[in-house]
Parts: C-alpha cells; structure tokens; sequence
C-alpha cells in the first residue's frame, strides 16, 4: 500500500509541472501578441524619450509613436476569425 502512495505522489508531481509549463506557455504567447501589436509604438516612444533627454526635439519620434499607435489601435479594432488568416501549406 506505501509503495502504490508513493508513486501516485511522483504522478501528481509531474502533473503540477506540466500545469505551469502550460501557463507560462500561455503567458508567452500573450506577451507575444501585445509587443507585436504595440512593439512600433513603444520603440518609437522610447526613442522619443532619449532624444529629448540628449536636449533636441523630438517631434518626429512622437508623431511616428502616435502614428503607430493609431496602426495598432485599428488592428485591435477589426474583427477577425479562422478564415483571416492564409492557408499556405506547400503542395
């Protein structure tokens, strides 16, 4: 009777590891996801920020931050569904 304890306790071990593996999987497709829509805006803003703290304007950097941003604010706005995305399987 210990014995089958035993390995039942091993089981549930590996079970619990595969439940955060599959949650950080999902965080990182979600991470994923938010940096390939707003990465152009953030890249943009930071560069913005590090001109105007090197003392020169950075107009250009934030109308191409907020031109990004608007990009990325219309994709999120569309509605998609399974037939969005190509089929490109080579034949």
């Amino acid at each position: 009777m210990e014995l089958k304890q035993r390995k039942f306790g091993k089981r549930q071990t590996g079970q619990g590891m595969t439940e955060y593996i599959i949650i950080v999987a999902l965080i990182a497709i979600a991470s994923i996801t938010v940096v390939s829509f707003f990465g152009g805006t953030v890249r943009n803003q930071m560069a913005g920020m590090a001109t105007e703290l090197s003392g020169q304007k950075a107009t250009d950097e934030i109308s191409a931050a907020q031109n990004a941003a608007d990009v990325a604010s219309g994709d999120a706005q569309t509605e998609k569904n399974m037939g969005s995305y190509e089929n490109t399987v080579s034949q």
